[in-house]
């Protein structure tokens, strides 16, 4: 399987990524080696391996204590905002857009 330039972009478009038209072509070779691996660890012969479901089975979860610090009050955490209002971020919308 190999990408064309107009797949490559529709990919950048999804992950929200601008590429100049230098930068389409390199990326157009890298998404294609990367399918070329996916495809050679599809010839990897798996017949009686069972599925992993976890990858460190045999290790116990490691938490950090749970410590109450000081955060950030809603004025400072709104300093270098670019654009703010009642107390919030205002963020583009990027859901539900083609």
């Amino acid at each position: 399987m190999s990408l064309t330039k107009d797949e490559v972009l529709k990919v950048a478009h999804l992950a929200r990524l601008e590429f100049a038209e230098d930068e389409i072509e390199r990326f157009r070779g890298d998404l294609n080696n990367i399918l070329k691996f996916v495809e050679k660890l599809q010839e990897v012969d798996t017949q009686g391996v069972e599925p992993l479901f976890q990858v460190n089975h045999n290790e116990e979860n490691k938490f950090r204590k749970d410590e109450i610090k000081e955060s950030l009050d809603t004025e400072k955490a709104l300093l270098n905002a670019p654009e703010k209002e009642d107390g919030m971020f205002i963020v583009p919308k990027v859901v539900g857009e083609n």
